[in-house]
């Protein structure tokens, strides 16, 4: 388990982006169970691919939409590299990031132990003065995700990846 220091570290404690972090009572922390993913966010993913795949010879596949990712590089569950545009389509519903946002050099997503314990989580964050970006909501490759973003402008996500439990 990863203790409420680390959860607040992780999630920054800024007024304007965040909220107060305030620690919970020893004892008292929220269940993560690992870190499911890590991805870059690129405003250009043709100039990633040309660093993560060309150059450092990850073995990361396309989706066809522009995300790379990999479940096979040791010591990561998840290594992607994420269009910015694909970030503000999942985290505000529109293909561009926000102007009165930081925008986001990357994204770390810490799994709990089903699609319900992350709404769950997500009340605790709110209840700690975080703000959501947006609440738990299954997307259609079937992960369950909120996410917010931190005080350094990374987005985090609480999720439940299916398929990391196979």
């Amino acid at each position: 388990m990863i203790s409420a220091e680390l959860v607040a570290d992780a999630v920054g404690a800024d007024e304007k982006i965040g909220g107060s972090a305030e620690l919970m009572a020893e004892g008292d922390v929220m269940d993560v169970e690992f870190v499911t993913s890590v991805a870059v966010i690129t405003p250009d993913p043709s100039v990633s691919r040309g660093l993560y795949v060309d150059a450092l010879g990850l073995p990361l596949t396309g989706e066809g939409d522009g995300y790379l990712h990999s479940e096979d590089i040791d010591g990561c569950k998840s290594f992607g590299v994420w269009p910015l545009s694909q970030a503000a389509q999942a985290c505000f519903g529109m293909p561009d990031w926000p102007s009165e946002r930081a925008v986001p050099q990357a994204s770390v997503e810490f799994e709990v132990a089903d699609a319900g314990a992350v709404q769950v989580a997500a009340d605790e964050l709110k209840g700690r003065g975080f703000t959501l970006l947006h609440d738990a909501r299954t997307e259609p490759w079937g992960q369950t995700v909120a996410r917010l973003q931190s005080s350094e402008g990374l987005i985090i996500g609480l999720s439940y990846a299916p398929s990391m439990h196979r």
